[in-house]
């Protein structure tokens, strides 16, 4: 594919761009009645409203014709088909096969995937079963009462996120915990909340070899093998999400408690299957049904709706409009839902490991930016932090606002007043208020001639800022499922246009390559000639302070 910038859709929106000038959304509003309306849809439970953003009906079309020029319903059918997509690492992309809920079959060299993974997924749902009903129990004969999974990564943000989410529609019996950072703080506050009699650890590394999740892990069994006294109760408080089989025999899980996956699903991806297991096990083989119920249902809308129809779609397209049509550096994700507070984190990983790239399919440099940085937290308590920097700032942030028509929790009128919190900050984006709104008030607040001229420009908000709304009805499994897997679709989409392999991450290796040496370097407590000069001063500083022991 050629760069999309050398497209005559690329260059039709920079010249639409230009004709355009400073985008004047509140006057388009009172110019269009109707402009929430055209600038909406409602997909399946969700509702996009990107009336707010600075795009007019040309715009979108515009847009539309760029996503055909970059052939993206050809990539999306070959993704869907199993094809190896992921070139440098001659892999399909196939994290839609764990949701195939009609078992359509997919075939990878040859081979149908399907049969595979329903063996894992009905796996997961015995195991479940199990644990949830008390079949499983410790060493001691104890019910588990608490799930650590120990992984890093994809291995973690993602399960941790839905877990966290759906904490609602959980096993009250049952309480998750997630351990990443090889920083043993985290590690030790977790265990200072267990029992080991009633603990279940998850294992979750695809090769059983990721160092900072195989630290954690050896720590963790020996802490169980000291409180319980045998080695014998690592079989029943530990198992594993891998396809090492020797190495998972070897730390002493049976293998027969071994939750596979495959190449073809990539990490930021695999929630879907065996690395949504503590997921499983907290809320249970109905509802992880229903999770996975939900994300095959926006997969198939994505697959057959029309582009400018399409939720997924047009979500990517409103970025590639920010991102390089604008200049946005940083996208804004703001989850007005306690629930999703570690969503933001989550998109992070699957954005900017997926898109954060600067080499093309072809092997060229791009001349073009691609992935923004990913950003957020939960409204409210982002509003008494950053915000100020979204309204008043010299940066214009894209944002995306999400939240539910209602809350697991009722409490008076804590819903009412979170959702008119959310919606008061995208109007006040839009809005802004200018000097002479400003003067006014400070005149009826009593303020002299002499002090409004003085404050009204630390009032002045500019306005025209860019958001895009995200209505849920609720909040469910089925409904997390749907709103992931449009994230997902939005960023293979942005790749598509962008002209990347979405689905490798070559920029995590090199310093995971590098660190065995240095950590050899830490021990003898000499830092080797090869390194430069700061990284050799910094090991013998290290290595003074702390004797050379690590």
């Amino acid at each position: 594919m050629p760069s999309p910038t050398l497209t005559t859709a690329w260059q039709s929106l920079l010249t639409h761009r230009d004709e355009m000038g400073l985008p004047d959304i509140k006057a388009w509003f009172h110019a269009d009645p109707e402009r929430a309306s055209r600038h909406s849809m409602a997909v399946a439970g969700m509702l996009l409203d990107y009336s707010k953003q600075p795009v007019t009906g040309k715009t979108m079309s515009l847009l539309v014709n760029l996503a055909k020029a970059m052939n993206v319903p050809l990539w999306t059918q070959r993704m869907f088909a199993g094809d190896k997509i992921n070139f440098t690492e001659q892999r399909a992309v196939l994290h839609v096969a764990l949701r195939n809920r009609v078992n359509r079959p997919i075939v990878v060299d040859g081979v149908d995937v399907m049969p595979n993974v329903n063996r894992v997924l009905q796996q997961i749902a015995v195991f479940s079963d199990a644990v949830r009903g008390g079949g499983w129990r410790g060493h001691t004969g104890d019910l588990i009462t608490d799930i650590v999974n120990i992984g890093i990564g994809g291995s973690d943000l993602g399960p941790a996120m839905a877990c966290a989410a759906l904490k609602p529609f959980g096993d009250p019996r049952l309480r998750t915990h997630f351990v990443s950072n090889i920083d043993s703080t985290h590690l030790a506050e977790t265990l200072a909340l267990l029992n080991p009699a009633s603990t279940l650890f998850i294992v979750c590394s695809k090769t059983f070899t990721t160092q900072e999740t195989l630290t954690n892990a050896h720590s963790a069994r020996r802490w169980l093998v000291e409180k319980l006294g045998s080695d014998g109760a690592v079989a029943k408080h530990f198992v594993a999400v891998s396809t090492n089989t020797k190495a998972v025999a070897a730390f002493g899980i049976d293998t027969a408690n071994m939750f596979e996956f495959w190449d073809w699903v990539g990490g930021r991806y695999s929630i879907w299957g065996a690395v949504g297991l503590s997921l499983a096990l907290l809320i249970g083989k109905e509802r992880f049904g229903e999770f996975l119920d939900g994300a095959y249902e926006m997969d198939q809308h994505f697959c057959t709706a029309p582009l400018a129809q399409n939720l997924p779609v047009t979500l990517a397209l409103l970025g590639i409009w920010q991102r390089n049509f604008f200049g946005a550096e940083t996208a804004a994700i703001l989850p007005y839902s306690q629930a999703l507070a570690r969503f933001p984190a989550y998109l992070q990983q699957l954005e900017m490991e997926s898109n954060g790239k600067r080499i093309d399919r072809e092997g060229k440099p791009v001349d073009y930016a691609t992935a923004p940085i990913i950003w957020g937290e939960p409204g409210t308590n982002g509003q008494h932090a950053f915000f100020q920097l979204i309204h008043q700032g010299t940066s214009v942030v894209p944002a995306d606002f999400i939240f539910a028509l209602s809350s697991e929790y009722p409490q008076s009128d804590h819903q009412n007043k979170l959702m008119a919190n959310c919606l008061a900050q995208t109007e006040a984006l839009l809005r802004g208020k200018d000097a002479g709104e400003v003067q006014q008030e400070l005149l009826k607040m009593g303020f002299n001639a002499e002090q409004v001229n003085h404050l009204t420009p630390h009032r002045v908000f500019p306005g025209n800022r860019p958001s895009n709304s995200i209505l849920l009805d609720r909040l469910d499994p089925k409904t997390l499922g749907k709103l992931i897997a449009a994230y997902e679709h939005k960023v293979f989409v942005q790749g598509i246009i962008w002209n990347l392999n979405s689905f490798d991450q070559w920029g995590v290796e090199l310093g995971k390559q590098l660190a065995p040496q240095i950590l050899a370097d830490l021990a003898a407590g000499l830092g080797a000639d090869e390194h430069d000069s700061s990284t050799h001063r910094l090991i013998g500083a290290i290595a003074r302070r702390h004797g050379g022991k690590q």
